[in-house]
């Protein structure tokens, strides 16, 4: 017998509405028994409760807002016009297909047109968007166009290098291949010698 699945319920910001917590640890719950296991065992007893904490952290960036924490700025650069790079901020993340984590290093510039911010802010919007079911691609696009809107920079380049536990622990097995992505706009795209400057700094 075929089941139509139901469409999530919709709140005011078009996001689905969240199960509770109960209805939570009683899927991890289901998760346990369909594996083969017995979720009233001693051992597993409080795993439903250590996953759903666990996926709270790991997802906490749906709860955050990353233009926000570019919204304070300061408009006195004193003629700065060069690039400000970030290298090798963690990404911690987790991929929409398998919900399996990936994990490596960001590395996010700009070159500022009349404002500059924080330099943790720029960590804090990796982090807010790596703290959501992702893919490399998409994630890489999100950090660059949120420090476009918010800072309308002369230029952004992103890279995010990481390896995927998807391919790592299940599939093909290919341990120790790591993915990059790359996005740049303005002054970055236009200007070869800017973005391979980018690139031999990110690199290292």
């Amino acid at each position: 017998m075929s089941v139509t699945p139901t469409k999530p319920v919709l709140v005011s910001n078009d996001q689905p509405q969240r199960p509770s917590r109960e209805e939570a640890l009683k899927a991890v719950r289901t998760l346990l028994a369909w594996a083969g296991d017995d979720p009233d065992r001693e051992g597993l007893k409080d795993t439903p409760k250590r996953v759903v904490d666990a996926y709270a952290e790991w997802f906490e960036g749906y709860d955050a807002d990353p233009a926000k924490e570019l919204s304070r700025t300061f408009e006195d650069v004193q003629g700065y016009d060069d690039m400000v790079l970030l290298r090798e901020i963690e990404v911690e993340s987790h991929c929409e297909h398998h919900m399996a984590p990936f994990l490596g290093k960001a590395y996010v510039a700009y070159v500022p047109a009349e404002k500059v911010v924080g330099i943790s802010k720029l960590a804090r919007v990796v982090e807010i968007f790596s703290k959501r079911l992702q893919t490399q691609e998409v994630l890489t696009n999100q950090i660059a166009e949120a420090i476009e809107t918010q800072l309308a920079p002369q230029g952004t380049a992103i890279l995010i290098d990481a390896e995927h536990q998807c391919m790592t622990t299940r599939g093909v097995h290919h341990r120790h291949v790591s993915t990059i992505t790359t996005r740049f706009t303005g002054v970055f795209k236009d200007d070869a010698a800017l973005k391979d400057r980018f690139l031999r700094l990110a690199r290292g």
